[in-house]
């Protein structure tokens, strides 16, 4: 999630039992036993992780001994670089880094090249790269490493850019181009990609290229399908919507497709009634006005549509869901799935996976005959992060299947949705999110909501019920290529009240990572690999980074095939950022251990691991990986540059002192210089 579409507002009035003061227990507890910090950290690493399929572990075995990991063979084979301040990328020697596809470049023949004076119409921004790059992923074409297409989200706008002089306001009125245009910045796109003779990166022009805005007709799949709370004028079966919104992280499929997950949507909607239903203040509905005033060009839409008026879902007096939009946001907060091969599929919002403002998306490990499993965040301020268990045992068949949506719906249709509960022993419970789970307060979870579609609908306030475990910002997540560990970016939280021996930070403006094991459906053992913090403040830099590897707000993150580790950064407001831009790092986690050759997390003694291999241009944040199969090429995504980039190819010129660009987010695409693997 950018900074500048997070809010301080916290949605969350459970009064669960945060992360922090489990941590603290924890930590507490190990420090008395083993005799320091650094030992209780470590033995977190050495018992909360060992644990089978086999239904649980014992994690008050506090002497139990850990076999040493072997040497792996995979090293990065680039020294870090140091922090960077200016309006260019900075990276590691040996690499080149590549401006692709920024805000604005046309997709097909129907949009005019981009204009830097800001004048583009809406109908050449529908058929253009979006705005503020964000997720993506590489789909080769026949296994190609040269050609293929590129899914990627465009999270919000920034008025200033995408038009010549602002957003305009006519006494609270908007004008139906302006916003037709913000409507089609935002979203994802797919395009095809292909490397030039010279070996450069480029968008090829093709009608099949296409754009999801917010005013696209997607599906709706799953549990809610159906439901007589989607339906809406435009759809009165409940099974259709128009639009995705504030897309941010993402994920894939085993089968081919591309999940696109909707994250700060619910600022474009306002519900002026006096009390608002409960899932829509639980997850943030605007009440007195929206991020852009997308309603109140009402007055100027295409006759019948709703095309601006259902942002606004005050209900009307006399009015019902067959002529008013009540339940526009109902169609809202989901996992979208695109086929990024077949132009003529509708995307489709797979609803069982939950409703609230998904952060990413990333399947475990695929055993033949056992679930698929999705981990996911919500990312904001004491939220949850969440565990779809398919009721489908997974077909090694459906790697290459005729119908890719179809076995979507087949994994993606019927499941269970659990929400994470940390304990201070190390251990962790999934709660699953059914009728029968009885909530705190007595009964069951259908003497709340009634059915599967109910708490499916109020996702959050179901987490609330059963006692999910509030955290700080839950972002990205991404399981090991081999041994299935989980990663998850907890990026910050600035209502943190309490210092704690994991968090000592009031606020705790840094943000970790934690990782977890599943050892059974229902339970996983847990442990942080590394505390963010600049290197010279004692009470926070509890991982012992130093210069050339410090950061804060860990966002995006993805492993490769290989195992490595890569940490995307979105920081503001610390020590760090004053030091550095945004980054992104590198570490191999089975090259982070103790001195005795155990399993560990990053310390001051093995700290030297963690490298950073890129800075982004002033005001940017990085964001968005993705690889070509054969690792040759990676991709990021550089979001809200301050004044960048001056050069159309090369990401690494610096725009002049005193010049002014019109910035354009945009992919930047990493090679080696001597065409090698990406990282070694």
């Amino acid at each position: 999630m950018s900074k500048f579409t997070s809010t301080d507002r916290v949605a969350n009035q459970s009064g669960n039992e945060p992360l922090d003061a489990v941590i603290d227990r924890f930590l507490s507890r190990r420090t008395v036993m083993k005799g320091g910090l650094g030992a209780a950290i470590a033995m977190i690493a050495g018992a909360g992780l060992t644990g089978c399929f086999d239904g649980g572990s014992d994690n008050d075995d506090d002497d139990r001994v850990t076999e040493p990991t072997p040497e792996p063979s995979l090293q990065l084979g680039f020294e870090s670089i140091p922090g960077s301040k200016i309006d260019a990328i900075a990276i590691a020697a040996g690499y080149t880094a590549r401006v692709l596809a920024p805000w604005g470049t046309p997709l097909n023949n129907m949009a005019r090249a981009w204009d830097e004076t800001g004048n583009n119409t809406s109908e050449d921004q529908a058929n253009s790269a979006g705005m503020h790059h964000d997720g993506m992923h590489f789909f080769p074409l026949n296994d190609s490493s040269t050609e293929g297409l590129l899914a990627i989200n465009y999270e919000y706008i920034d008025q200033d850019a995408l038009h010549p002089n602002g957003a305009t306001n006519n006494n609270g009125v908007r004008p139906a181009e302006e916003v037709r245009k913000e409507i089609n910045a935002h979203g994802a796109g797919v395009y095809l990609i292909r490397r030039n003779a010279e070996g450069v990166w480029e968008v090829a022009l093709d009608n099949r290229n296409r754009r999801f805005t917010s005013a696209t007709e997607m599906a709706i799949a799953g549990p809610l399908a159906g439901n007589a709370a989607l339906i809406t004028p435009f759809s009165a079966d409940g099974t259709r919507t128009r639009g995705t919104n504030n897309n941010c992280g993402n994920g894939y499929t085993p089968w081919g497709t591309y999940l696109t997950c909707e994250e700060n949507w619910p600022g474009i909607f306002l519900n002026t009634q006096a009390e608002t239903p409960a899932d829509q203040d639980r997850i943030g509905i605007e009440t007195e006005e929206t991020n852009y005033g997308w309603e109140t060009a009402a007055g100027e839409e295409a006759s019948g549509t709703g095309e601006f008026s259902r942002f606004n879902i005050t209900p009307t007096a006399g009015g019902s869901a067959t002529t008013d939009y009540r339940n526009e946001a109902n169609g809202y907060g989901y996992i979208v799935e695109i086929d990024p091969y077949d132009e003529s599929t509708l995307a489709t919002k797979r609803t069982a996976m939950g409703r609230f403002r998904h952060e990413g998306a990333a399947y475990g490990n695929l055993v033949a005959g056992e679930p698929v499993v999705y981990y996911m965040g919500d990312d904001a301020q004491f939220e949850y992060v969440y565990k779809y268990v398919s009721d489908a045992a997974w077909d090694p068949a459906d790697t290459n299947p005729s119908d890719r949506l179809a076995t979507g719906a087949k994994y993606l249709d019927n499941g269970t949705l659990y929400v994470a509960r940390f304990n201070d022993d190390g251990s962790g419970d999934w709660l699953p999110l059914v009728p029968e789970t009885t909530v705190q307060s007595g009964g069951t979870l259908a003497d709340l909501y009634t059915d599967l579609p109910g708490i499916i609908l109020n996702t959050r306030g179901a987490a609330d019920a059963v006692g999910a475990t509030p955290m700080d910002r839950p972002e990205w997540t991404t399981v090991h290529p081999t041994n299935g560990d989980v990663y998850l970016t907890l990026t910050n939280n600035s209502r943190r009240t309490e210092a704690n021996a994991a968090n000592p930070r009031v606020p705790n403006v840094n943000g970790h990572i934690i990782r977890w094991t599943d050892a059974s459906e229902t339970t996983f053992n847990w442990d942080i690999f590394v505390f963010g913090s600049d290197d010279d403040t004692a009470a926070t830099n509890l991982s012992g980074l130093t210069e050339l590897n410090q950061f804060a707000g860990p966002d995006g993150l993805s492993f490769d095939s290989r195992g490595i580790l890569w940490i995307e950064t979105d920081n503001s407001g610390n020590a760090v950022a004053d030091y550095t831009n945004d980054q992104l790092l590198a570490v191999i986690p089975e090259r982070i251990v103790d001195a005795e050759g155990n399993r560990s997390e990053i310390t001051a003694e093995n700290q030297t691991a963690l490298r950073r291999m890129l800075v982004g241009p002033n005001g940017c944040e990085i964001t968005g990986i993705a690889f070509t199969p054969d690792l040759t090429t990676m991709f990021v995504n550089v979001q809200h540059p301050g004044n960048w980039p001056y050069d159309a190819l090369d990401a690494t010129t610096v725009t002049p002192t005193g010049t002014e660009v019109r910035p354009r987010a945009s992919t930047v695409v990493i090679q080696k210089i001597d065409g090698g693997q990406i990282g070694v």
